[in-house]
């Protein structure tokens, strides 16, 4: 568990120590060496135990193994020179971790990238419940989008019930993210300020074929939506012809203009007119 102290000022124990220097070397020159050596030698002694904390770092203590605490204040401090000191940043910090190749909740390859916003908030835990907290980030980040890749199908063209995919679901997606790594980071004693996916798309074995599909799927849906458009077209023409009694059509007539009408209405090209000079019936 951590724990936080605030060690002896180091302003305070450096005037103490030159004090101690020059009453020692005083001592030697004017009264007698024997009594001033070991106070020249318990003031060098002490000079290891100095340390500085700078802004948004923290110093772990240790004591022949057993830990004493955690220094976040700011400033100058002198602790037992027989101490070991280890400096941790407490800084934001972040990493983009490339396209990783995973596969959806149906088993398509996708490619996923993400960006990972955290910082140590517990010393104790960084330092002694894993061998590199850095490393812990990164590995434990990349299991957490493999599951929650999995959890998910890239779209919904093979899976119509999905109401959450990687693709649309943009929101809920990061959102299980980031619950998924803080879960797995709360052990190291790291906060995750953010979590989130900054690149998706299909595996490249599959990236043509896929495109393909989507070019169809929204192709069928473009056709189908000008067929409907055409029908009411046509079906408005046909009742404006009848009410206006401009001309009467018989049911093969009717079919033929609707025919044509669609003909017109639906090609992907410009209708190239023909004049007929004769008759209707020719």
């Amino acid at each position: 568990m951590e724990k936080i102290i605030k060690p002896t000022s180091g302003y305070v124990m450096i005037l103490t120590i030159l004090a101690a220097i020059a009453t020692g070397i005083f001592t030697i020159l004017n009264v007698n060496p024997i009594y001033g050596a070991p106070l020249l030698i318990l003031a060098f002694f002490c000079i290891p135990g100095f340390f500085i904390v700078e802004p948004n770092k923290a110093m772990v203590l240790l004591l022949f193994g057993d830990y004493k605490g955690t220094v976040k204040a700011n400033g100058f401090f002198w602790v037992n020179p027989f101490m070991t000191k280890k400096k941790i940043s407490l800084r934001v910090r972040n990493f983009e971790n490339k396209p990783l190749k995973v596969n959806d909740k149906i088993g398509n390859p996708v490619m996923v990238g993400t960006i990972v916003v955290w910082q140590v908030e517990d010393t104790f835990k960084a330092t002694f419940d894993v061998d590199d907290y850095e490393n812990f980030v990164h590995l434990q980040s990349d299991a957490a989008v493999r599951k929650m890749a999995g959890s998910y199908p890239y779209d919904n063209f093979e899976d119509e019930e999905a109401e959450i995919t990687l693709r649309s679901g943009v929101e809920e997606v990061n959102h299980s993210l980031e619950a998924e790594i803080v879960d797995r980071l709360n052990h190291a004693g790291i906060k995750v300020i953010e979590a989130r996916i900054s690149h998706l798309a299909y595996a490249s074995e599959i990236a043509s074929a896929m495109l393909q599909r989507q070019q169809a799927t929204a192709i069928v849906a473009a056709r189908q939506k000008i067929v409907e458009g055409a029908v009411g077209m046509v079906e408005m023409a046909l009742d404006d012809l009848k009410v206006k009694d401009i001309i009467e059509f018989d049911d093969e007539k009717k079919a033929t203009m609707v025919s044509n009408l669609m003909v017109v209405l639906c090609s992907d090209k410009s209708a190239s007119p023909v004049l007929n000079v004769g008759t209707l019936h020719q």
